[in-house]
């Protein structure tokens, strides 16, 4: 694709201007070696990089790992998968009744703050472990599993050209673990009974594990289509998976028109729309917040806790400066047929983490022109509300999800 040089008083297209790929560099055999780098957070190239294998003991890696310096592994693979895990086990060697005082003893805010740095330290440091990759995907080490399909499905078709890569083990854990999470699917019990109620999630693409805010929008009453139609129009913010757009279709909305503005998300949505036969219901748009044009029913599930996401997946958990929650709120008056419905889906754990009151909520409400019709709540059933070893544990005991119905002043 080319793009104009607008200033110019006679536009001349230019070649977009493209970064080369990140090259990761080490020694070996007396020999300079490079290999493509790939890195799904967005992590640099690591610049110091010694070999290990069989023969590398857990504590050496440790202290390497902990230095910043990454272990290019060239030992057998399934040796390289235990000695992941020993990594991880040191990692979290603070005893619980430790990691329990210090959350009591700092505000409820700085305790989360602290524990984001902890796991963006720990990930950082588990992300030393590194596994190359030759052109086609395949892994050049013992008793390497084939995993061309999993990778394929996240980084896309191999290239020849591009030659040989290098990632962590940890992020290839990550990958592998989405394609089996695609391949079986997730069954969503609001889209009926099985086989034919399953979500695949894609690779980056946040999975619908979490139950009760899909069951809030299978349940919720749905507005009328404004006066003199039949048809009930709907827009789904940020579809991701495509999971809210099809139970919706299922509940019976002839016209919904669901958006992203990832392409990976977009492809999962299709994929997902496809299979569960709703393509004729749903249209999908790629666009920042809302496509053109009104809804009697506008649903937005945004992330819910404002802060910095650390990677590409957890953008659907955290949105820094709730930027998204705000355009849907500023949006959504001008979005809305007459007697429309916003439905947002928020979880209240960022009141309980001090990361936003819910005065604060009812202010951007108001703010935007918006009244609250009703508040419908549902209490998490994931297997984090119940873990009392989590360091947020009080907070999220205390999480309940909503769904707030929400209409013109």
């Amino acid at each position: 694709m080319t793009k104009l040089m607008l200033n110019s008083p006679h536009p001349v297209a230019t070649e977009p201007v493209t970064n080369p790929p990140p090259v990761i560099r080490w020694l070996e055999a007396g020999q300079e070696c490079s290999a493509r780098w790939r890195s799904e957070r967005g992590a640099p190239p690591p610049k110091r990089v010694v070999l290990a294998d069989d023969t590398t003991t857990a504590d050496v890696a440790y202290r390497l790992a902990c230095e910043g310096t990454a272990l290019l592994w060239r030992g057998d693979f399934h040796n390289a998968r235990q000695l992941l895990q020993a990594l991880a086990r040191r990692a979290d060697q603070v005893p619980t009744r430790k990691r329990k005082k210090a959350a009591e003893e700092v505000p409820v805010v700085d305790a989360f703050h602290r524990h984001r740095l902890a796991q963006s330290q720990r990930a950082r440091m588990l992300g030393m472990l590194l596994i190359p990759f030759n052109a086609d995907y395949s892994i050049p080490l013992r008793r390497a599993p084939d995993v061309t399909m999993a990778c394929t499905e996240a980084w896309g078709p191999p290239d020849a050209t591009a030659g040989a890569c290098v990632a962590s083990l940890r992020e290839l854990s990550g990958i592998t673990s989405a394609h089996e999470w695609r391949r079986k699917g997730v069954e969503i019990a609001a889209l009926g009974e099985p086989p034919h109620n399953r979500i695949h999630p894609h690779y980056g693409v946040f999975s619908p594990v979490r139950g009760e805010y899909i069951h809030l929008v299978a349940t919720a009453h749905l507005p009328k289509p404004p006066t003199g139609q039949t048809t009930l129009t709907a827009f789904d913010i940020g579809t991701g998976t495509g999971v809210l757009s099809a139970v919706l279709a299922r509940r019976g909305v002839n016209r919904i028109v669901a958006t992203d503005q990832d392409p990976r998300a977009l492809a999962c949505a299709r994929d997902n729309i496809a299979r569960l036969n709703v393509e004729d219901k749903v249209q999908l748009v790629q666009t920042d917040l809302f496509p053109e044009g009104q809804a009697s029913l506008v649903v937005c599930n945004p992330p819910w806790l404002p802060a910095r996401p650390s990677s590409p997946i957890e953008r659907a958990v955290y949105d820094e400066g709730g930027r998204m929650l705000a355009g849907f709120l500023k949006g959504l008056t001008a979005h809305l047929a007459p007697k429309g419905e916003g439905w947002l889906i928020l979880s209240n754990l960022a009141e309980h983490l001090g990361l936003r009151t819910r005065a604060e909520l009812l202010e951007a409400f108001e703010h935007n022109g918006l009244r609250v019709v009703s508040r419908i709540d549902a209490k998490p059933q994931h297997p984090k509300a119940t873990d009392a070893s989590d360091p947020l544990a009080n907070a999220r005991s205390r999480e309940v999800t909503s769904l707030w119905r929400l209409a013109t002043l």
